[in-house]
């Protein structure tokens, strides 16, 4: 699937993911390949960004936690998720 992460300065992350975890309001979720459509808000938290591959700009990589080669942590203040025909949408603070 593919993940887009933006914030008001700028687009973060735009790539081919095999999940993500996100801090939704009533508790941490994980979205899969082919997930139901679904948009939800989120709160302060970290999303987990998990994928064989991930390249990230060097202006946004000093914003995102490497854990290793395949998974990215960053943490975001706020905002809404979107799961739509196997692409996810972060909008987030």
């Amino acid at each position: 699937m593919i993940l887009e992460i933006v914030s008001p300065e700028a687009t973060l992350f735009k790539g081919e993911v095999t999940s993500v975890t996100l801090p939704g309001e009533v508790g941490s979720f994980q979205i899969l390949n082919n997930h139901a459509p679904i948009v939800s808000l989120l709160k302060h938290g970290v999303v987990k960004i998990q994928a064989p591959a991930i390249k990230l700009d060097k202006e946004v990589v000093d914003k995102f936690t490497k854990v290793n080669d395949q998974t990215y942590l960053l943490e975001i203040n706020s905002g809404t998720v979107e799961m739509k025909d196997n692409k996810v949408i972060v909008l987030a603070d």
